[in-house]
């Protein structure tokens, strides 16, 4: 049995992204598969991509759910049994 090409540590790797800012090493002899694309300068061995991956993708949600968090943040809590934002507080 052969190892997989992931788990070779003479591999030559690059890093993938998604539309969800989700990282993946990758093969760099492998085709991209659809929906990621590689990053620009970032190829090496399976330790260096590793490290580039860990010091980019340091929020692991997804970034539809970043940004959906980030809007609700802005908006009164169904359950803050009628708390004021801060801007209807100063409006008053």
């Amino acid at each position: 049995m052969s190892a997989s090409c992931f788990d070779r540590e003479d591999e030559t790797f690059i890093v993938l992204v998604n539309d969800e800012e989700q990282y993946s090493i990758w093969p760099h002899w492998k085709a991209v598969p659809a929906g990621w694309r590689a990053i620009d300068g970032v190829k090496g061995d399976k330790p260096t991509v590793l490290a580039f991956v860990e010091r980019t993708w340091t929020d692991m949600r997804p970034k539809s759910l970043r940004d959906w968090m980030a809007q609700q943040e802005g908006l009164p809590s169904a359950s803050a049994g009628g708390n004021q934002t801060p801007a209807e507080a100063t409006a008053d």
